[in-house]
C-alpha cells in the first residue's frame, strides 16, 4: 500500500487543535489519577480520557510518519531526549520528592514510554508495511502480548499494543478527515451501541473492568482476566478506541484559534507535566480532591498548566535538547548494491524517500 506524504504548502490545523485537544487530556488524565475514584465526575472522566486519548495521539504520530528520517534524525530527536528526560525523573525522584528507583534506561519512567516506543515504530515500520497483512500482524501481536509478563522492560507491551493505532495513521490519507466528518452521525451511533454492548456483555459474564484495560502495560493475569476474557476484552478496547477518534474528528474545528499552538507545542507539555504531577502527586494535595469545586479548580489548573508549558522557554529547551548533532560512522563501501550514507538505514534512499 502506497503512502502519501501530506502536503507542507498549508498548515492543518484541524490536526493542530485534535492534538491540543489531546495533549490537555493527557494532562487531566493524569492530575485526577490520585483522586479519580473521589466522585463520579472524575470517575468518568477518566474513563472518557483513557478510552482514547492515547491512541488517537499515537494514530496522528503515525499519520505525520509518512515522510522517511534518517537514524541519525531519530537518535537526535527521541533518542538524546529520552537519555536526558530519564536522568530529570531520576534526579527528580531521588533528590527532591525522595522516591525509590534507580536509573533503569530499559524501563521508561512515567510518559517517556512513548519516546522510546515512537522510535521503535519509526525504525520497523518502513520494513513492516511491506509485509503482506501488516495491519493484521499488528493487532495479533498487541491482543498476544497481554499473555505475557514483560511488565515495563523496554515499553514492549506498550510498544506492541499501542502499534495498530500508530500503523493505522501511518496508512490515512488527509482527504480521508473530511469522509470521516461526513459520517459522524454514523461512528456515533456504532460507538454508542458497541459501548452498550460491551458493558452489558461484561455486566453479564461478571467481568470487572477497570481503566487499566486502555494501559496496554498490564498483562491480562495483573487485571484478573486470565484466558479468552482478556484478550476480547482488550479487542473490544480496540473498537472502543478508534471509534471515539473517528467520530470526535466531526467536531474539530478546521480553522486556527488561540489554542491551536497547544497542538504545535505538545512535546515540551508532555514532557515537562509529568516532572510537576510527579512533585505533586508525592503531596496530599492531588488525592484530597473531592468535592465538585475542587474538580472544577482542578480541571481548570490543568487547562493552565498546558498552556504555560506550552510558552516560549519549555519549547526553546525541548528543542534545544533534540538539536545536538549526531554523526554516525559511515559505513564501509561494500561490492554489490550501492553503500549506504552514514547514519541511514537500508529503506532509505539518498534522498530521505522510503525505498519502494
Amino acid at each position: 500500500m502506497k503512502v502519501k506524504i501530506m502536503s507542507t504548502k498549508s498548515r492543518n490545523y484541524f490536526l493542530d487543535n485534535y492534538k491540543a485537544l489531546l495533549i490537555l487530556l493527557v494532562v487531566m488524565g493524569h492530575f485526577i489519577e490520585p483522586c479519580h475514584t473521589n466522585n463520579p465526575v472524575l470517575e468518568s472522566l477518566k474513563w472518557i480520557i483513557f478510552s482514547f486519548h492515547m491512541p488517537a495521539f499515537i494514530f496522528i504520530s503515525g499519520f505525520f510518519s509518512k515522510r522517511a528520517m534518517s537514524l541519525e534524525k531519530l537518535i537526535q530527536k527521541l533518542v538524546i531526549p529520552y537519555f536526558v528526560y530519564e536522568l530529570l525523573y531520576y534526579f527528580l525522584y531521588v533528590f527532591v520528592i525522595h522516591k525509590e528507583t534507580g536509573l533503569y534506561l530499559n524501563r521508561p519512567k512515567f510518559s517517556l514510554w512513548y519516546l522510546m516506543a515512537l522510535f521503535f515504530w519509526r525504525i520497523i515500520t518502513p520494513y513492516f508495511q511491506k509485509i503482506p497483512g501488516n495491519m493484521a500482524i499488528a493487532f495479533t501481536a498487541g491482543l498476544l502480548i497481554g499473555y505475557t509478563q514483560l511488565g515495563n522492560f523496554f515499553s514492549i507491551p506498550r510498544t506492541l499494543f499501542f502499534y495498530p493505532f500508530f500503523l493505522a495513521g501511518y496508512y490515512f490519507q488527509e482527504d480521508w478527515f473530511e469522509i470521516l466528518r461526513r459520517h459522524w452521525k454514523a461512528f456515533t451511533l456504532s460507538l454508542t451501541a458497541f459501548v452498550c454492548f460491551f458493558l452489558g456483555t461484561a455486566f453479564l459474564t461478571g467481568t470487572e473492568l477497570t481503566t487499566f484495560i486502555f494501559y496496554g502495560r498490564y498483562s491480562y493475569e495483573d487485571m484478573d482476566m486470565p484466558g479468552m476474557e482478556g484478550l476480547l476484552v482488550r479487542a473490544g478496547c480496540y473498537v472502543i478506541s478508534f471509534l471515539m477518534f473517528f467520530a470526535l474528528s466531526a467536531v474539530i474545528p478546521r480553522k486556527r484559534y488561540f489554542f491551536s499552538v497547544l497542538g504545535v507545542r505538545t512535546m515540551p507539555i508532555y514532557l515537562f507535566h509529568g516532572l510537576l504531577y510527579s512533585v505533586l502527586k508525592a503531596t496530599p494535595l492531588l488525592e484530597n480532591v473531592d468535592t465538585y469545586t475542587e474538580t472544577v479548580l482542578l480541571l481548570s489548573s490543568c487547562v493552565g498548566i498546558t498552556f504555560l508549558l506550552a510558552c516560549d522557554r519549555p519549547n526553546r529547551f525541548v528543542n534545544r535538547i533534540s538539536s545536538f548533532p549526531v554523526r554516525l560512522p559511515k559505513l564501509p563501501k561494500l561490492p554489490g548494491p550501492p553503500a549506504l550514507r552514514g547514519g541511514q538505514l537500508p529503506f532509505f534512499r539518498s534522498k530521505g524517500r522510503m525505498a519502494r
